[in-house]
C-alpha cells in the first residue's frame, strides 16, 4: 500500500547541502536526514558529486522519538551529539520533543 504524502515543501537538490553532510553521505556514514519540510518522494534520486542516491522512505517523526540508531543513520554517535550539532547550526531553534520533522532515508544506487 502506497502512503499518501502531502506536497513537497522544497526540492531534492536542497536535501543535503552542507559540506560535512555531503562528505558523510559519500562515505556511507549518513543514510538519513531530518528536515522541517518534505524535500523528496520515495524513489526520487539525489545526485551528489556525480553519484546517485535513491530515497527509500519519507515519514514524520518527533524529536522525542529519536533513538541513538536514528542518530547513527544521521552520521552521529548519539542523539545528544546529533542534537548539539543541530542546535549549533540553528542556535535560536528550541529542541522540543513534540516537534515533528520529516525523515528522508536513502542509499546509494549501485549499478
Amino acid at each position: 500500500m502506497t502512503k499518501v504524502l502531502p506536497p513537497k515543501t522544497c526540492s531534492i537538490e536542497r536535501l543535503v547541502t552542507m559540506e560535512e553532510d555531503v562528505r558523510k553521505v559519500l562515505s556511507g556514514a549518513k543514510t538519513a536526514i531530518r528536515r522541517n519540510g518534505r524535500y523528496a518522494d520515495p524513489g526520487e534520486i539525489m545526485i551528489l558529486e556525480d553519484r546517485q542516491f535513491v530515497v527509500h522512505d519519507v515519514y514524520q517523526q518527533t524529536l522525542g522519538e529519536l533513538t541513538d540508531e536514528d542518530a547513527k543513520r544521521e552520521g552521529f554517535t548519539t542523539v545528544e551529539e546529533y542534537k548539539q550539532s543541530i542546535l549549533a547550526i540553528h542556535p535560536k531553534m528550541p529542541w522540543l520533543p513534540k516537534m515533528r520533522v520529516w525523515v528522508h532515508e536513502f542509499g546509494e544506487v549501485i549499478a
